[in-house]
C-alpha cells in the first residue's frame, strides 16, 4: 500500500468522515417494480452501471473511510471489474481493500469493500455464522494495541435469527476494542431484538434519531448504521441526496479524542 500524506494536528480532537453505501453492483433502482422489469440488466455489464460508480466516487472526496456493501468483486454482472478497486483509485482513495463473498457461478460476486484515506494497520475478513453462508464482517484496525480505532464492515441476513447470531459474533470480535464503529447494512432498524442485543454487550451507542435509508426513492426504514462507543463523539448523520441503489448511503462527522487520534495516525501518517 502507497503511504498517506502526513498530517500534523495539535486540536485536542480530530473529525474524520465516514460513509456505508450499499452500492447493489452499480445497479439503479428507482421503484421496487424495477426488480422486476430490470432483473436481466441486473445480471448484466452495462454503461449505466460503471456511470453510477463513477457518480459515487465524484463524491467520496468529502469523506475519510468509506465502507461498500454489494460491490461486485469481479463477476460477470460487473463485466468482471472489481468495482472496490474502481471505485477508490477513480476517487482518489490510497487504500482500499474488499471481502468477496457469496460468489454465484460467473454470474454474480459481492463484496463488502473498504476505501480509506488512512492506512490501516490489519484487515482481517470473518466470515459471519448463518445457515446459508456468504455474509462476512471486514475488520479494519487503525493504529496498535488499546489505543486503536477498530472499523467493522458488514452486511447482514434478511432473518432476524441469522442476524441475532451476525451481531452476536461481531460483539465478541469488537469486546477486546473499546474504540470501535460498526457500519453497513444490517437490515434492520435500531430497535430490533439483535439491535438491542448488541447494543448490550458492546460500548456501541443506539443512534439518538433513526435515519431512514430504505427504499432510496422513498426512504422509510433505517436499515444502514454507522454505531459508535461511547468514547467517540458522533456529531451528525446524514444521507447523500443522491440514490446509487436502492439504499441511500449514509454519511457520518465523528470525533476522535487526541490520544485516539494520535494513536490511530501514528502508524499510518508518518
Amino acid at each position: 500500500m502507497t503511504r498517506a500524506t502526513p498530517i500534523t494536528s495539535t486540536a485536542p480532537e480530530r473529525t474524520l468522515r465516514l460513509l456505508s453505501c450499499n452500492i447493489l453492483a452499480g445497479a439503479s433502482v428507482q421503484r421496487y417494480s424495477d426488480y422486476l422489469t430490470r432483473s436481466v440488466n441486473a445480471v448484466l455489464p452495462g454503461r449505466s452501471k460503471l456511470a453510477n460508480l463513477d457518480s459515487l466516487a465524484e463524491l467520496l472526496h468529502e469523506f475519510d473511510v468509506v465502507g461498500l456493501q454489494e460491490a461486485d468483486a469481479g463477476s460477470l454482472r460487473s463485466g468482471f471489474l472489481n468495482q472496490t478497486r474502481y471505485i477508490a483509485e477513480a476517487a482518489g482513495m490510497p487504500f482500499w481493500s474488499h471481502q468477496p463473498n457469496r460468489p454465484m457461478a460467473r454470474v454474480a460476486h459481492s463484496a463488502n469493500g473498504l476505501l480509506s484515506r488512512i492506512e490501516p494497520s490489519e484487515v482481517i475478513d470473518y466470515p459471519l455464522p448463518g445457515r446459508i453462508k456468504g455474509r462476512g464482517a471486514l475488520f479494519v484496525r487503525f493504529g496498535e494495541g488499546t489505543e486503536a480505532l477498530v472499523v467493522v464492515i458488514a452486511h447482514l441476513s434478511l432473518g432476524a435469527a441469522a442476524r441475532m447470531g451476525q451481531l452476536a459474533f461481531i460483539a465478541e470480535l469488537l469486546a477486546p476494542y473499546p474504540h470501535a464503529v460498526l457500519m453497513g447494512d444490517l437490515n434492520t432498524e435500531p430497535a430490533s431484538a439483535e439491535m438491542r442485543h448488541l447494543f448490550d454487550r458492546t460500548s456501541l451507542e443506539p443512534p439518538t434519531v433513526a435515519t431512514p435509508t430504505f427504499p432510496s426513492w422513498k426512504p422509510r426504514r433505517a436499515l444502514d448504521h454507522i454505531l459508535t462507543s461511547t468514547d467517540i463523539k458522533l456529531d451528525r448523520t446524514w444521507t447523500l441526496p443522491r440514490a446509487f441503489s436502492d439504499h441511500l448511503p449514509l454519511a457520518a462527522e465523528i470525533r476522535l479524542p487526541l490520544s485516539l487520534a494520535q494513536a490511530a495516525g501514528a502508524a499510518t501518517m508518518e
